[in-house]
């Protein structure tokens, strides 16, 4: 055998014998991309007409369902921070979580302080028994962290669903009832502000893929265009002034305590709100390095992706009708 290599054969012994592209070409990422979409909208038509049934049933089961959400957000976010090598308290802060809003619905604001109060010296003390103490900072801070991310701030759906009893204990009886605010109108509120956030989250996904050109955070989210954004809150106000249209024409009594103008002006809010709790998520999970927060919902991720916007805006809507309904009673 000859030991002499063709010319051929050494022009072709330098190139792969399969390379493969670098990127997925069009037409796959076309298709995966109306997948995704299709799954997520399927997912959103079994989830919203549930989640808008347990808002006007409320009651326990109003109840059981925030801190089934609560529970499963807080378990995704303990794995977030294990990615960076925390070791959370699960049992502690799972508990802590779950109690808060059962606290919220059967005490008040000051029975939540002393709940909190309670827990974090509870986790001061059990960090006392830990063998390693080097993980201790991060142990502590993390899980008392978790408890008021996800369990404190979600358990202020509860106070909004029954804002009209929350009223009642802040001003007297006389100057509710001049407010229009009667019982039920917390179905409202809540469904109002669910309405905003989740549709400025649409609004700016279909506003940032026609018209992004300049990125609204790179460093965190790198798919969200200030274009987005602003599409997204112009259509979470929209829909949130539809919102109103509809119970206006169906349900009067339960949205008659806010007029358009202040629902602009609270639409646009949430609206921010929303987006500064989905980018706070987005840096939570880029700092742990991964995509979803789990991946319970087909096409949306986990618990924690769908609650983001609403952990921020939720709290917002409360203390914004406190404010209101006081300057008007002033």
């Amino acid at each position: 055998m000859s030991d002499v290599t063709p010319p051929a054969a050494e022009a072709t012994s330098e190139e792969p014998l399969h390379p493969q592209p670098a990127t997925p070409l069009p037409e796959d990422a076309t298709n995966k991309g109306m997948s995704e979409t299709l799954t997520r909208f399927l997912t959103a038509a079994v989830l919203v007409p549930a989640v808008l049934w347990v808002i006007v049933q409320g009651g326990l089961v109003y109840l059981a369902v925030v801190i089934t959400f609560v529970v499963l957000g807080q378990r995704e976010f303990y794995h977030l921070i294990e990615e960076k090598g925390a070791r959370p308290l699960w049992g502690l802060g799972l508990g802590a979580g779950a109690a808060l809003p059962v606290v919220a619905y059967v005490g008040n604001e000051y029975n939540v302080t002393l709940l909190m109060t309670a827990v974090l010296l509870a986790l001061m003390v059990a960090q006392l028994r830990k063998r390693n103490i080097t993980e201790s900072l991060a142990s502590l801070s993390g899980t008392f962290f978790g408890v008021v991310y996800v369990g404190w701030l979600m358990s202020h759906i509860i106070v909004l669903r029954r804002f009209d009893s929350a009223a009642v204990t802040r001003f007297d009886a006389a100057h509710v009832s001049d407010m229009l605010l009667v019982p039920g109108a917390g179905i409202f509120f809540v469904i109002y502000v669910l309405t905003v956030v989740v549709n400025c989250d649409a609004g700016a996904y279909f506003a940032g893929r026609a018209y992004g050109r300049h990125k609204l955070a790179p460093r965190i989210s790198p798919g969200k265009s200030v274009e987005g954004a602003i599409g997204g809150i112009i259509w979470g106000t929209i829909a949130g002034l539809l919102c109103k249209l509809v119970f206006d024409q169906f349900w009067p009594t339960l949205s008659a305590s806010l007029d358009w103008t202040v629902l602009v002006a609270f639409g646009v809010v949430l609206s921010i709100m929303g987006i500064v709790g989905d980018l706070v998520e987005s840096l939570l999970k880029r700092d742990a390095a991964i995509k979803d927060a789990g991946s319970l919902l087909p096409g949306m991720g986990g618990i924690l992706d769908r609650i983001d916007a609403p952990l921020i805006a939720v709290p917002v809507m409360h203390y914004m009708l406190l404010g209101y309904f006081y300057v008007r009673m002033g």
